[in-house]
């Protein structure tokens, strides 16, 4: 077990509308982001489980870009993460694979676990690979949402709300999720 050397890390809850999420960051980048929760106190508590994050008030230009970039995201704009620094040490080097790849997806863009084990150079690995995105420090940033199940299934979802708050993710970036409608059966002329 790897034992981390006093991190020292700074925290922001922001408020959003679809609810108040959170970040936290060191100095080499993004550790922790906090989807949707219906109060701040509950992101604060989220965020502070973690050893060496304490409050900031100083937030580096990335910081307030991000948090700007989440803003817009939460209200529906297409916003690009993949120039946000993350600080995933510790993390080991199968997860690393795989959140690399999955960083890949763009907006609205979806695939498998079992494709994205293949793009992460782990080829027969989709549940490991669903196992990784579950323990995935920074959602969205690392769009594990965009991830789904074989057979357009939208498979599980470790944030807050589930499966429900996957899908609602995906329906924001355009993506529908479930049987397709019924065939009209009619014009009527």
């Amino acid at each position: 077990m790897e034992t981390t050397a006093s991190i020292t890390a700074s925290h922001a809850v922001l408020e959003t509308v679809i609810g108040f999420m959170g970040i936290a960051w060191s100095e080499k980048g993004l550790i922790r982001l906090c989807l949707p929760e219906s109060s701040r106190e509950t992101v604060e508590r989220r965020l502070m489980r973690h050893a060496g994050v304490s409050a900031s008030t100083i937030q580096p230009q990335w910081v307030v870009e991000l948090i700007a970039s989440i803003q817009a995201y939460a209200s529906g704009e297409d916003v690009d993460f993949t120039s946000v620094p993350v600080d995933l040490d510790g993390i080991d080097d199968f997860r690393l694979a795989i959140y690399d790849a999955a960083r890949k997806l763009g907006y609205g863009e979806t695939t498998t676990y079992g494709e994205l084990a293949k793009r992460a150079g782990q080829p027969g690995l989709p549940r490991e690979t669903g196992a990784a995105l579950g323990a995935n420090p920074v959602p969205l940033v690392i769009p594990c949402h965009r991830i789904m199940a074989a057979g357009g299934k939208i498979g599980g979802f470790s944030a807050p709300g589930g499966s429900v708050t996957k899908e609602k993710m995906l329906a924001m970036e355009g993506v529908r999720v479930g049987p397709p409608p019924p065939a009209q059966v009619s014009f009527g002329f």
